[in-house]
């Protein structure tokens, strides 16, 4: 049995998948709180529903994308079991994590997109980094920049674990808080070998706008 928040059939927003139709499954509950936080009606809200039920429920959409998200959806015990189910029902499975859990157990057919928190969040402290050694290069690291301070730390982070060796890089700005073409230029003036994100979703729909 898995809290669930919502499930809805959307855009994908963001990643390596950002444009494509795909269907969200939201999981109630997260152990971080980041200052930016755009989901903090997921922490408590949510409903029970068996991995059955799930599956039923998303199989009424024609797409074969799937992400899993929250909150954090590792924090609860069965979703690696969810993912798997979805991977052996025929489904591509993304799952997005805020990087402060294991990977280590989950199915090794996810596209996984993992956080690293930087310094304006609140949440360094919680960045568990022995997950980039489980990560595989079809997986994504995203990092969400809010200021100067934010790049500078990302950028020694890409060469302390050569990171973009690994696995695709994200850098992405903190809505509202740094503008897109500041961190595109910071990007471009030192050749970093990371791939620019904007959250498309939130300017196809109103920025608070949730089911999207």
């Amino acid at each position: 049995m898995l809290r669930v928040n919502e499930i809805f059939y959307s855009i994908q927003g963001e990643s390596t998948f950002a444009g494509l139709p795909c269907i969200f499954i939201r999981l109630t509950y997260c152990n971080l709180r980041c200052s930016y936080c755009d989901t903090e009606y997921a922490f408590h809200e949510g409903t029970d529903l068996t991995v059955e039920q799930i599956i039923a429920e998303i199989a009424q959409y024609n797409c074969k994308l799937v992400e899993v998200t929250g909150g954090e959806p590792l924090v609860q015990p069965e979703c690696p079991e969810l993912i798997t189910s979805l991977h052996n029902s025929g489904y591509q499975v993304l799952l997005e994590t805020g990087g402060s859990l294991p990977i280590a157990n989950v199915d090794p057919r996810t596209h996984v997109i993992m956080d690293l928190k930087c310094p304006s969040s609140n949440m360094e402290k919680k960045n568990l980094y022995e997950n980039i050694s489980f990560l595989r290069q079809h997986d994504e690291i995203k990092f969400v920049i809010g200021s100067e301070e934010d790049y500078f730390w990302a950028k020694n982070l890409l060469t302390k674990y050569k990171i973009s060796e690994r696995c695709t890089v994200l850098f992405s700005c903190v809505f509202s808080k740094l503008t897109p073409v500041t961190l595109v230029n910071w990007i471009l003036q030192d050749n970093l070998p990371v791939r620019f994100q904007l959250q498309m979703h939130k300017f196809i729909w109103h920025p608070e706008q949730k089911g999207v």
